[in-house]
């Protein structure tokens, strides 16, 4: 994407769009928090599982190693019992290492994000082994910031581990004229306090990049004033899509009315200007039912329908208005109207009586 285009983008992200990154598996991802995470998991490990867990093989290789001559490989048998031994007490002092970073690991991921499976972002794309895409990612602001960072957590972590190192010189000179079965001990002690150095050292960089990624993803969310129109538009339907719809709706809707007409019972009409269909069959139950009603050209085509049928219009204008304003079509009219409209009934009958 070009500077220009960058700098046009000046509006905030719709939640539409945020949504639909999302989707496609789009999500700020901090690349320090794994990092951290697993660091974290070792120190874990070492000071609450590496004792407690790797006694018991310690002692078993402590044994192996001082008299080997006393475990018995001279059948198959007898062998493969002291693999499988062995393979058990690899397995209880790796497994619990294992599942704390896998642990970590996820939590890592999850907590920055819900996990979202996206096809889109395992696709081949040609951008990702490009030489060129790859050139332009890493002089790039992102490979910038990425070589700063790398930068920052190398310089603290020497810096620690130059200090604490300088502090254990002595313990470490003197570890070699000591029993060597403390080696272990003093090895993992010096461990520990380096990873809880680096713990400290990295957080601090590990929480700026978690605001870093949160804002750099939201500003390559960003969009152009034209782009929140046309998202709006997309949202509120195109305006003459949305009007050419209606008119059809409309034309149909006439087109059923029209074609009910000839079911009418009477045509009540204001000379011009309005009309109203109505079906009454006793038989068929309920109020008089409003199969049609309009005004001008509409209420013109309703008598002209009518008079092709021999259907009554009688001219009322105050009840023609009154029904066409009160009343909706496919509907009974409401008891204040059951008088007059009697009354016109009985009229439209006696008609056809004589």
């Amino acid at each position: 994407m070009s500077e220009q285009d960058q700098e046009s983008k000046t509006e905030e992200a719709s939640e539409k769009k945020i949504r639909d990154a999302i989707e496609r598996g789009n999500t700020p991802s901090s690349k320090e928090a794994p990092i951290f995470a697993s660091i974290a998991a070792t120190l874990i490990a070492s000071v609450f599982l590496i004792r407690a867990s790797g006694g018991e093989l310690t002692r078993f290789l402590s044994n192996f190693l001082s008299d080997p001559a006393g475990f018995d490989i001279s059948t198959n048998k007898n062998t493969t019992t002291l693999l499988v031994y062995v393979a058990v007490q690899a397995s209880l002092f790796v497994g619990p290492i294992l599942l704390l970073f896998m642990v970590f690991g996820l939590s890592a991921s999850f907590l920055q994000h819900a996990p979202q499976f996206s096809l889109e972002r395992i696709s081949p794309q040609w951008s990702r082994i490009s030489p060129g895409k790859g050139w332009s990612r890493i002089a790039g602001a992102q490979g910038l910031m990425e070589f700063g960072k790398s930068l920052a957590k190398f310089a603290a972590i020497a810096v620690t581990t130059w200090l604490i190192l300088k502090s254990d010189k002595n313990t470490v000179v003197t570890a070699m004229l000591q029993d060597p079965s403390t080696i272990p001990e003093l090895v993992l002690t010096i461990a520990t306090r380096l990873l809880s150095a680096a713990c400290v050292a990295t957080i601090v960089i590990v929480a700026a990049d978690l605001v870093w990624t949160q804002k750099s993803w939201r500003r390559s969310l960003r969009m152009t004033k034209q782009e929140i129109k046309d998202e709006h538009k997309q949202a509120e339907g195109d305006p003459i899509l949305k009007s050419r719809r209606l008119s059809l709706a409309r034309d149909r809707a006439r087109s059923r009315m029209m074609a009910a007409v000839p079911r009418a019972t009477m045509i009540i009409a204001n000379p011009t200007h309005y009309a109203v269909a109505l079906r009454y069959v006793p038989e068929e139950g309920g109020a008089p039912l409003v199969l049609a009603k309009g005004v001008d050209l509409i209420a013109l085509k309703i008598r002209e329908i009518a008079e092709a049928n021999d259907i009554p219009v009688i001219e009322d204008r105050v009840l023609a208005r009154s029904l066409h304003a009160g009343v909706q079509i496919d509907q009974m009219i409401p008891p204040e109207f059951y008088k007059v409209v009697a009354e016109l009934l009985c009229l439209v009958y006696a008609r056809k009586v004589a």
